[in-house]
């Protein structure tokens, strides 16, 4: 018989009083070959709840049976509660083992349950098999798995915590070497919301945004979800009116504190609205948490408004950046330039480029910088004389010598430049007119020894100056340009990115028509 302390949890409960909305199901998953044992199970864990979160059994009445609910990732169990003897005499710890050392689970709180202690004796499985506790079936009153529930659930969180923790630091380091690098900052925010999340138990999910707050839940809504975790984590890129549908935040609410700004701890839930010195505001948002002290709202405070500067901080580099490519892009026009041409060569030529790039299955990063640096690859003409770069007949030999120097010379303005686009223009300047079988200047460069940036460049630029007027000559027809690449191909070009070239004509037509000369 069950002592008074047992009987007290299933006495009827009061319902008189509003309850609080409880919060999402803690996973607990049951294997016995007895149907009573998840029954009683079942029965004397009904009302129970955790963290203000109620328990959802899932029942297994073999270990092949938990092996597939486990591998069908359906559920992230919490804790499971596993009998020693099923199909086998050892099916349990076979479980026990697989959970462990295959599936490499070591958040899950496992529980062996036994009614022949004989068949496993606990200090064999206790040393021997990595499980958190040991229990004979007589002695698991409802009182007592009450206590372990809590025990085995308080562990869970914990150690779930630190986990979350660590990915979060995991993305944190791998993303902030590449801050700079004009790529990752909603990586890094990322991983920090979702460290800062684990740090403080929210359970239900938490965003960081950009708003506009007087357009915010309205048609011209500029908002945009930069971070995300939970049930929020689908959100990321979309409006805030999109994340808020997942939320039981009060919608009156919410507005008032993005017009007004500052910042509000409900019981459960923070609103924290960071004035940008750019024009902006940024919205932090977080949703499931219990009572937080002092300290973790400081750091919560703390979060905000520092990523807040760091995406400032990000958006003035971007500018910086863009005028830079403004200004790299005027050079280059001015010198390919005639006052009688609007030439679009340049932008053309970095088009091209990229589009060769990616598919050759450059990385990301060279992409990004062979675009921005493509359009200094003739900016040594600058020091060659104009009779020599406007002359409509063929040069005679020392003016082609001199107009050869160009490419050390681009070489040599930007070489030594602090700023990785220029120092990749440089090279580019030096290495475009290097040919695949080694006839090219101004080094006789041979095959894989020119470099990429130079072999994508020297295509792109022949390409569009063949199909485009210039001073000296007539456009070409695409017919004559094609049969000339193929020709070219293994000799003036690398072979692979003729291929390219010919495999992709819809693609390179779009960029010709989009950007003609006028």
């Amino acid at each position: 018989m069950a002592d008074d302390d047992d009987l007290l949890l299933f006495a009827e409960e009061d319902d008189s009083e509003e309850s609080e909305p409880l919060g999402e199901a803690w996973h607990i998953l049951v294997v016995d070959d007895e149907p009573e044992v998840h029954t009683v199970t079942r029965i004397a864990l009904k009302n129970f709840t955790f963290a203000n979160r109620p328990l959802e059994l899932h029942s297994a009445f073999t270990g092949a049976e938990a092996r597939e609910l486990i591998t069908s990732r359906k559920f992230e169990f919490a804790i499971a509660l596993i009998d020693v003897v099923m199909e086998s005499d050892l099916a349990g710890l076979d479980l026990v083992k697989w959970i462990r050392e295959e599936q490499k689970n070591l958040i899950m709180r496992l529980v062996l349950r036994t009614g022949e202690p004989g068949q496993a004796p606990e200090r064999e499985v206790i040393s021997n098999y990595d499980i958190n506790d040991y229990k004979e079936k007589t002695e698991l009153t409802a009182n007592k798995l009450f206590t372990l529930m809590h025990s085995c659930l308080r562990s869970y969180r914990d150690i779930d915590s630190l986990t979350k923790n660590k990915e979060g630091l995991e993305a944190i380091i791998q993303s902030s070497r590449r801050i700079f690098a004009h790529q990752s900052l909603n990586e890094f925010t990322q991983g920090a919301l979702a460290q800062l999340s684990a740090l403080l138990h929210v359970d239900q999910g938490a965003f960081y945004s950009e708003i506009n707050s007087l357009a915010a839940f309205h048609e011209n809504d500029t908002s945009n979800i930069l971070a995300a975790t939970g049930c929020f984590s689908g959100f990321v890129g979309c409006k805030l009116e999109a994340a808020l549908s997942n939320s039981n935040i009060d919608r009156e609410l919410f507005e008032r504190v993005l017009k007004e700004g500052g910042q509000i701890f409900g019981e459960h839930f923070y609103i924290g609205v960071y004035d940008s010195h750019l024009q902006r505001k940024n919205l932090l948002f977080l949703e499931g948490f219990d009572k937080i002290d002092d300290l973790d709202k400081n750091l919560v405070q703390f979060f905000g408004s520092n990523v807040g500067v760091a995406f400032d901080n990000q958006d003035l580099f971007a500018e910086e950046e863009n005028s830079l490519h403004e200004i790299i892009y005027s050079l280059a026009e001015i010198i390919e330039g005639s006052p009688h041409q609007n030439s679009h060569h340049v932008k053309r030529v970095a088009k091209i480029c990229r589009l060769l790039a990616e598919k050759s299955g450059q990385s990301k990063h060279d992409i990004r910088l062979l675009f921005k640096a493509s359009p200094l690859h003739d900016v040594g003409k600058i020091a060659i004389p104009k009779s020599i770069l406007k002359t409509p007949t063929k040069l005679d030999e020392d003016e082609w010598e001199l107009m050869r120097t160009h490419a050390q010379k681009g070489y040599g303005m930007f070489a030594s430049s602090e700023i990785e686009i220029l120092r990749a223009g440089a090279n580019i300047a030096a290495s475009h007119h290097e040919n695949w079988d080694g006839s090219g200047y101004p080094k006789g460069l041979v095959r894989e020894a020119i470099p990429m940036m130079g072999r994508i460049t020297a295509v792109a630029d022949v390409w569009d100056t063949l199909l485009n007027r210039r001073f000296h000559k007539d456009a070409w027809p695409l017919e004559d340009v094609l049969k000339y690449f193929s020709e070219m191909k293994g000799k003036k070009f690398d072979p692979s990115l003729v291929d390219i070239v010919l495999a992709n004509q819809e693609e390179l037509a779009l960029i010709q028509s989009t950007f003609r000369d006028s």
